[in-house]
């Protein structure tokens, strides 16, 4: 059988910019990118998977490139009212944002699962590669800090990222079952490669890798799996992903985000600025340019690692 599939995991924005790049190079039927919703939460009695809406956004050209996060063109009509009210306005929703949040409420309530709402969005704001939720299951991302247990998006949003980090747990996760269409992929024989994609190893792909069964179905595939570093040159590219390497105590380096996926993976792409600690890696190290400020950029390096799985495949 013919390996065509491209099975890419991901978090928010880092993990977006290269789904989109894979996007560009690939057949839209090729193409199937697993979102972490271990950020996903209720606010305002709606329904918010931020994780899911960036990679829908970024792949739609509906993006905010200013904030990475939310859509452009947006307006605030709505928070300006929430806060003036003296509700809740820590968590920004814009107006036209809030309309995704709304409709996708009313569909859970209904009875559609998470994928069902998502498959159909990406269908109207004519996205061809399939973006599904890595399970239809709640799992709800926590972080004991040093002001106690906090709720994912109260320490990422609401207090900034300030409270020290000294362990994560994603509850749920236990009991919740791995998304079937991704199980069913990955165990189809078609897929060329898995990617885990540029995005907080501790937050947006381990809630993934945590679901029982998902790390079987990824190594039942039979595929290469290839992960690209979110650090270079010893610093995260965005969000708290270094803050948090150190407050847990490991060294911010590419190296050490490599130890942390283990014998999960057979490929690594790092940036050169990290060159020097090829040595201490297991995976098969490919060196190329991984920041992504452009759209040539994210395509270049969608293309380095889609090579870079083919040539593990070959040997």
């Amino acid at each position: 059988m013919n390996k065509r599939l491209v099975v890419a995991l991901s978090g928010g924005v880092g993990g977006a910019k290269l789904a989109l790049g894979l996007s560009r190079i690939l057949p839209a039927d090729e193409l199937l990118v697993v979102a972490n919703t271990g950020d996903d939460f209720e606010h305002l009695g709606l329904s918010i998977s931020p994780d899911i809406d960036t990679l829908t956004y970024t792949l739609a050209g509906l993006d905010n490139p200013a904030t990475g996060w939310g859509r452009r063109d947006e307006t605030w009509s709505f928070m300006d009212s929430i806060g003036a009210l003296g509700g809740e306005d820590w968590f920004k929703l814009g107006d036209r944002d809030l309309a995704l949040h709304v409709e996708r409420t009313r569909r859970l309530r209904a009875g559609q699962t998470l994928s069902e709402v998502t498959t159909d969005v990406c269908r109207r704001l004519g996205i061809g590669a399939r973006v599904l939720p890595m399970s239809d299951d709640r799992v709800r991302t926590r972080v004991r800090s040093d002001v106690g247990w906090i709720d994912f998006q109260d320490y990422f949003v609401r207090q900034q990222c300030r409270p020290v980090v000294h362990e994560l747990a994603f509850d749920g996760v236990t009991l919740a079952r791995p998304n079937a269409d991704i199980v069913a992929a990955l165990r189809s024989g078609s897929v060329r490669t898995v990617i885990i994609c540029p995005s907080n190893p501790f937050i947006s792909v381990e809630p993934i890798l945590a679901i029982p069964g998902m790390r079987d179905a990824m190594k039942a595939s039979n595929a290469p799996i290839v992960a690209v570093s979110p650090i270079i040159g010893g610093e995260a590219v965005k969000g708290p992903t270094a803050k948090m390497m150190r407050e847990l105590g490991l060294e911010v380096s590419a190296a050490a985000v490599a130890a942390r996926y283990g014998d999960l993976l057979d490929g690594y792409i790092m940036d050169d600025a990290d060159a020097d600690g090829v040595g201490t890696i297991g995976a098969r190290v490919t060196i190329a340019k991984t920041l992504m400020k452009s759209l040539d950029d994210r395509e270049a390096l969608a293309r380095v690692t889609l090579d870079a799985a083919d040539a593990l495949a070959s040997r």
